[in-house]
């Protein structure tokens, strides 16, 4: 029903930039929520990020200041821009929606995931 697809990983040196996108598509009525996660080995999966279609977010404390998320409702689409990257910041980032569609409402859909790795 509904399909994510993430771009934007890759290896970058601590102290880099990376941006992290996630399109959404199928057979989506409205999306609530958009966001992003992640899981560094050893680690469950955390919440990076997520944001309402009213624009506000979220962010989990290590991100804060670092990191900004943002969302185009027209075009399915959120994203992850990631500044001072930090070798702790190494992780599968996997893309979150939480949408409405045809058949049914408030259903969560996770992309396949998008390697981010920072090297010190």
């Amino acid at each position: 029903q509904v399909q994510l697809v993430e771009s934007g990983g890759g290896l970058v040196q601590a102290g880099g930039s990376l941006r992290l996108s996630c399109v959404a598509s199928g057979s989506i009525r409205s999306i609530n929520a958009m966001g992003w996660y992640r899981q560094a080995p050893g680690k469950q999966r955390e919440l990076v990020a997520d944001i309402f279609s009213g624009g506000s977010a979220n962010y989990a404390d290590s991100v804060k200041g670092r990191f900004t998320i943002s969302r185009d409702n027209a075009k399915n689409t959120v994203n992850l821009q990631m500044n001072s990257l930090k070798p702790e910041d190494t992780a599968v980032y996997y893309c979150h929606v939480n949408a409405v569609t045809m058949h049914a409402y408030g259903m969560n859909y996770w992309g396949k995931g998008t390697l981010v790795t920072v090297s010190s």
